[in-house]
């Protein structure tokens, strides 16, 4: 059986639950508390020495730690639905956005929320070694999300999916991101009215509520 390494109340976690979800892959699940810094203790860093989540360990006994990895995997392993696309163009441009959903978007926030949170004082990057604070990125970060949430509402001014005309990893990836904005103060707004209708939209797919 698949394991995944999870939190509930982290974005990078979500990604990899939804996909798994729309992919209908069975799986067991370990809940790791980021909250209390499990993910940094000795029981973890055996199974994760990266310290983060999520990590997939799959049914061969494999560990994948980031979700690029994850992806690949699911996707390989359970071909249907085909969320990183099926010709050569699909793919291209499903990789393309779904990479910009995660510099433009998923790592503002983390920059705005990292660099300015009291309880990730000295942990302003993931991972296993800790990260100074940058107050003038905490600043950037806000002002990133802010474009990236116009980018959003551009791009789906005339269609209904962040790539190509079928649902796949980057909206998956968009939806974790706008939603994941509300702990720097950031949702879409009536300035925002096809970004606000796409995620009304994705609200209807079962996967979303986890």
């Amino acid at each position: 059986m698949i394991t995944l390494y999870d939190c509930t109340t982290a974005p990078s976690p979500r990604r990899a639950r939804i996909l798994l979800a729309e992919k209908g892959v069975a799986h067991d699940t370990v809940q790791v508390d980021l909250r209390n810094g499990e993910q940094l203790g000795d029981a973890y860093r055996q199974i994760n020495p990266q310290c983060t989540v999520p990590a997939l360990r799959t049914e061969e006994g494999l560990l994948l730690t980031d979700n690029a990895a994850i992806t690949a995997y699911v996707e390989a392993r359970y071909p249907q639905p085909a969320l990183l696309g099926e010709t050569h163009a699909e793919k291209a441009e499903i990789a393309s956005w779904n990479w910009r959903m995660e510099f433009e978007g998923l790592l503002a926030i983390a920059e705005a929320l990292r660099n300015s949170a009291p309880a990730m004082a000295n942990r302003a990057l993931p991972g296993a070694v800790d990260y100074p604070q940058i107050p003038a990125l905490a600043e950037r970060g806000l002002v990133r999300v802010g474009q990236f949430f116009q980018l959003l509402n551009e791009r789906l001014a005339d269609r209904d999916f962040i790539a190509t005309d079928r649902f796949s990893v980057a909206d998956i990836t968009a939806v974790v991101a706008v939603d994941f904005a509300r702990v720097v103060k950031h949702k879409p707004g009536e300035q925002h009215p096809h970004l606000l209708r796409w995620r009304a939209a994705m609200a209807q797919r079962l996967s979303m509520s986890l």
